[in-house]
């Protein structure tokens, strides 16, 4: 019988055989590594499926340690009586190394490095409760595709949770959750709108209470008389000025070419040239005002007389200084800049100051001209808010995405009701509705005065079909209506407050988004800026003076402008002769001059 043949096989056939034990060993993870290196040099490597049963592995043992852990924390609470709150802490931190080689590897081409702890680390924590540490053999994968032992610190393993994923460009690890021995805590996004919801509710009391502030200081200025009102339109003209021209400045012009030297925060100019021009402007118009309504005391007094007869070559004289002050000012490589800020200047005096101009007329012609229309334009607002809120869903400018449609409408039907009643109310009193002759005059004062046309009540008669019809429906007899002619111009300025004014505030909605900012300033706590709430007036004040000066004025002799005509127009020897051509006529009916 021969002797049984010895069967040779090579190592690669041998292993070719080999039953897959269903762990791979630190070479062939190598071997694996090295091969998906040499396949796709430039992709990030996959992690292999023995580095994500390592992974899960570990999981598995972090979780029975804790669990451990708490179990034999709550057994010695029972048995001390201890609190809640001396529970150790579940221990979730990651050692930033690891972390940032683990779970977010970095993104800059290399492959990511995958480490993990070896069979005897694990075995050594395990039995001693202690941390886990990485193996200092660990392999890492180089760019180059070659595969060398890596040698690093030992770093405590983050703690992964249960069945962790490892992705392709990371590995995720989390804790589990505990077993009721750590409170659990609120969520930061549920804080996050309580803190918000709190915010907004802090905010909405600060408006309402500054709006009956606002509200109760305008009534309050109002009784005091015309000198207190035009005050306040100048302080409010002024803050809006100054909140306008605040948005363009030279602090932080950057110059044309680099030869030129920055101003580093200097600003010599352009503020002084700002409020010069604005003091020019305000002395010019002011004073026409004050001569156009004075007349009477302003051409009488000889101390005044001077300025009165040059006021207008005063203010051009003063305005050209400030001109060849700004021309001295320019310097090289700001050209633009400063040159942009002298047109947005004067854009800003023609919309505010020259404005405000015209409130203040109102105002002189009586204070019902300017209370009423103001009154619109909030009564508009209010009434906006309210039909939006409650019926708006259909968008109506994008440069205000809150306004709607419904809330337009809504506001137009609302204002037309209220401005009749409103503006009837109003017209009965003297005080409201006669010029100014006297600035000293309040509320408290008797004002007399012959009132105008538009503010005289008038009857209308009834067509006699609807005269019948009315009759029967009220049981009353109706022949006649009562009507005032400032009624039907209530609805002209009520329906510009509606349709028209608004849109002061759209140009200011661009405005601010021209500039990114959500306010023109902080001027009136809730509100925002003095601008915010004063975009509307601006526009209703100067049409309320132009169509009051078109269709309402009546134009008297009054002694102010004889006045005017006579020291203006006649010589003194001129003068003198009319004084006595009057004194004569006044005698003669009767009249002793003294």
């Amino acid at each position: 019988m021969s002797a049984p043949k010895t069967i040779f096989a090579s190592k690669t056939t041998f292993d070719a055989l080999a039953v897959d034990s269903g762990e791979e060993t630190e070479e062939e993870h190598l071997s694996d590594a090295e091969n998906a290196q040499g396949s796709a040099p430039k992709e990030p490597v996959k992690p292999t499926k023995s580095a994500i049963k390592k992974a899960q592995r570990v999981a598995r043992m972090e979780a029975r340690q804790r669990e451990k852990q708490n179990k034999a924390a709550a057994r010695r609470k029972e048995a001390s009586g201890a609190s809640s709150d001396d529970t150790p802490a579940d221990p979730k931190c990651l050692n930033p190394v690891v972390e940032e080689a683990l779970i977010e590897p970095p993104v800059t081409g290399r492959t990511p490095e995958l480490t993990f702890p070896t069979e005897a680390a694990l075995q050594e924590k395990d039995s001693s409760n202690g941390p886990t540490f990485v193996s200092k053999e660990s392999p890492t994968i180089e760019k180059e595709g070659s595969v060398a032992p890596k040698t690093s610190p030992a770093l405590p393993i983050p703690k992964p949770k249960v069945g962790s994923r490892i992705s392709e460009n990371h590995i995720s690890v989390a804790s589990p959750p505990s077993n009721g021995s750590v409170s659990k805590s609120v969520p930061e996004k549920d804080g996050a709108v309580d803190s918000e919801q709190i915010k907004k509710r802090q905010n909405v009391l600060t408006r309402v209470i500054w709006t009956f502030i606002m509200i109760g200081g305008f009534i309050g200025l109002l009784l005091l008389g015309h000198t207190y009102m035009i005050l306040l339109v100048m302080l409010c003209q002024t803050l809006v000025y100054r909140e306008v021209t605040a948005l363009f400045s030279l602090k932080t012009a950057t110059p044309e070419s680099r030869d030129v030297e920055p101003l580093k925060g200097r600003d010599p100019w352009s503020k002084t040239l700002n409020w010069y021009f604005f003091a020019v402007t305000n002395y010019f118009l002011y004073g026409e005002s004050i001569i156009y309504y004075f007349k009477h005391v302003v051409f009488a007094d000889a101390n005044l007389l001077p300025f009165a007869t040059n006021h207008r070559m005063i203010s051009f004289t003063l305005y050209i200084i400030g001109f060849m002050g700004f021309v001295m000012s320019l310097k090289k490589g700001y050209l633009k800049q400063q040159f942009g800020l002298f047109c947005w200047v004067h854009m800003s005096l023609l919309l505010i100051v020259v404005s405000s101009h015209f409130i203040v007329n109102n105002i002189l012609e009586g204070l019902i001209w300017f209370w009423v229309p103001a009154s619109l334009v909030i009564c508009n607002d209010c009434f906006a808010y309210i039909w939006g809120v409650t019926v708006g869903r259909t968008p109506l400018i994008k440069l205000s995405p809150k306004k709607t449609v419904e809330g337009f409408v809504g506001a137009f039907i609302s204002t037309m009701i209220f401005s009749v009643f409103w503006g009837a109310y109003f017209m009965r009193f003297n005080y409201m509705i006669c010029p100014v002759h006297d600035l000293g005059v309040s509320a408290w004062n008797s004002t007399q005065c012959t009132p105008n046309p538009v503010f005289v009540w008038k009857t209308w008669k009834l067509w006699q079909p609807l005269s019948s019809f009315l009759n029967s429906v009220t049981g009353h007899t109706v022949n006649t209506i009562s009507y005032a002619p400032y009624q039907f111009h209530l609805l002209v300025l009520a329906g510009f407050a509606s349709l028209v004014a608004p849109f002061g505030g759209f140009f200011a909605s661009g405005f601010k988004r021209a500039f990114n900012i959500k306010d023109f300033g902080h001027s009136i706590p809730g509100h925002g800026g003095m601008t915010d709430r004063m975009d509307c007036q601006f526009l209703m004040g100067i049409f309320t003076y132009v169509y009051y000066s078109s269709l309402i004025r009546v134009h008297h002799v009054t002694v102010g402008g004889i006045l005017q005509t006579i020291v203006s127009g006649l010589t003194v020897d001129q003068q003198l002769e009319l004084i006595n051509d009057l004194s004569r006529y006044l005698e003669g009916q009767g009249i002793v001059v003294s």
